[in-house]
Formats: C-alpha cells, sequence, structure tokens
C-alpha cells in the first residue's frame, strides 16, 4: 500500500479504489465512531454511512489543502457527531401497544361507566343555563372560543371566561383533582 491519496482514484472510479480506501481508513473510522456512540449496530451503521459519504465527497478532496487522513477523519467526526445529536434530539420510540395498554382507562363494567356519564350530566346541568350552553357548544359540538362568540353574540372574552368557569366547576362537582400548574 503506497501513502499516495487514494481519493482521487476513488473519484475518478478506479477499478480497486475502494477497497483500498476501505482497507486504509476502516481503523480510523471505526476508531472515531465507536469512541462518540459506542459498540454496536450503531456504530456499524455509522460506518457504513461515513464511507459512503468519503466516496461521495472524494472529488472535493485537495492535497494541496490538507492530509488525505485529516479529510477522512474530518468527515467521519461530522457525521457522528450529526447522529448523535439525531439520537439525543428526539425520544427513543416506545411501542405504540404498550403506549395505548398504558393510556387506557380501566373501566370495570358498563354500569360504572353509566354512572360517570350521568354524574357529568348532573354537573353539567347544575351550571347556569348560559355557561352551561357555552360549555355544551364547546366540549361537545366542538366550537372552538371566536365561532361560539360569533354564533351567540357574546365578547370573546366572556365566551372564555364561561368556559373556564364551567370547566372549573363540573371538576369541584366530580371530584377531579386537576395537577399542580393546570387549571
Amino acid at each position: 500500500m503506497s501513502d499516495a491519496p487514494v481519493l482521487p482514484r476513488v473519484s475518478a472510479g478506479e477499478p480497486g479504489a475502494a477497497e483500498e480506501c476501505l482497507s486504509r481508513y476502516r481503523g480510523l473510522i471505526w476508531s472515531i465512531a465507536a469512541r462518540m456512540l459506542g459498540a454496536g449496530e450503531d456504530t456499524e451503521d455509522a460506518v457504513q454511512e461515513i464511507f459512503i459519504e468519503i466516496w461521495r465527497s472524494a472529488a472535493r478532496f485537495d492535497p494541496d489543502k490538507g492530509a488525505e487522513h485529516t479529510f477522512v477523519a474530518t468527515i467521519a467526526r461530522r457525521r457522528v457527531v450529526d447522529r448523535v445529536r439525531r439520537r439525543t434530539a428526539r425520544p427513543a420510540p416506545e411501542p405504540l401497544t404498550e403506549l395505548i395498554e398504558s393510556k387506557e382507562p380501566e373501566i370495570d363494567s358498563k354500569a360504572e361507566t353509566d354512572d360517570e356519564v350521568q354524574r357529568a350530566r348532573q354537573a353539567l346541568e347544575s351550571l347556569p343555563e348560559q355557561r352551561r350552553r357555552v360549555l355544551e357548544m364547546s366540549l361537545l359540538e366542538g366550537e372552538t372560543h371566536a365561532a361560539i362568540s360569533a354564533r351567540i353574540g357574546m365578547p370573546l372574552g366572556t365566551v372564555k371566561t364561561h368556559v373556564r368557569r364551567g370547566l372549573i366547576r363540573m371538576r369541584e362537582v366530580l371530584g377531579v383533582k386537576v395537577p399542580d400548574g393546570e387549571s
């Protein structure tokens, strides 16, 4: 193996140049990836991506600007840093079935559900007429506050106040605890 740059030959599509590049820089790239990512499939995937990027960027290598191994190491570091950022930027995916199972409320029986619905209806009916109507339009009909305001000719701030106070009263009547910071 010579010390002559291999990237110009890779860029030119010379037979055997890609294999020589692999052989020459495999250790360097692997050590950079493993140091930042640890051992495992992620490191293996990163090494493959790095070599693909090196082959795509081979034509940009200029021996007058720096050494070939520096060019290769720079590409490797950038790719690994990008991978680390992507990995830390988003949480690990949670299987959908576990999410659904853990978030679904347990319903013991239809009678219990019917009782809760009846209590909610009674709580809603206990509100003053105007507040009840605004809350029904918001929750049951899916109307926006602005749409309710326009529909019944009530100022937007008043609509918002009726919805908020109505929800607070419903929670009180139903005995629903509101987590700290929410209201």
